[in-house]
């Protein structure tokens, strides 16, 4: 099929024209996107990497000093150890009295409720009721 000038075509050929140009322009701004896109992730790949790997330096001279480096690591520590001894000792008890024994010993419970979550769902607790847990 031969190419028709311009001045040939008629509304409907020129709009139909016109569509097809916009979706390759929209499909060539994607796929730059996509593109883009996998580049930052590699970028923040190596980063991270990087990352790690100075931390595992600082981490490893701490150690070397005698101190003890980063994280928890399955430790509990705080509101999370407290509610987890009151409820082995005590058993079965509601968020009204744990907030009450907490605050008694001193410990900070302005977000029991995401702690009792936290430990419900990492399998330290489980739920009997509502607002009443247990060890899991």
């Amino acid at each position: 099929m031969a190419k028709k000038d311009l001045k040939q075509m008629s509304a409907e050929e020129l709009y139909a024209l016109a569509q097809k140009k916009e979706k390759e322009e929209e499909a060539k701004q994607k796929e730059a996107m996509k593109t883009k896109i996998a580049e930052l992730r590699e970028q923040k790949k190596v980063l991270m990497a990087k990352h790690r790997k100075e931390l595992a330096a600082i981490d490893a001279e701490i150690r070397a000093l005698g101190g003890r480096s980063g994280g928890r690591k399955g430790r509990q520590s705080g509101a999370s150890a407290a509610i987890l001894e009151l409820l082995g000792k005590n058993g079965e008890m509601d968020t009204k009295s744990i907030r009450s024994k907490l605050e008694s010993q001193g410990v900070a419970v302005s977000n029991l409720g995401q702690t009792m979550a936290y430990l419900k769902r990492n399998g330290k607790v489980k739920s009997t009721g509502r607002g009443v847990y247990k060890i899991a």
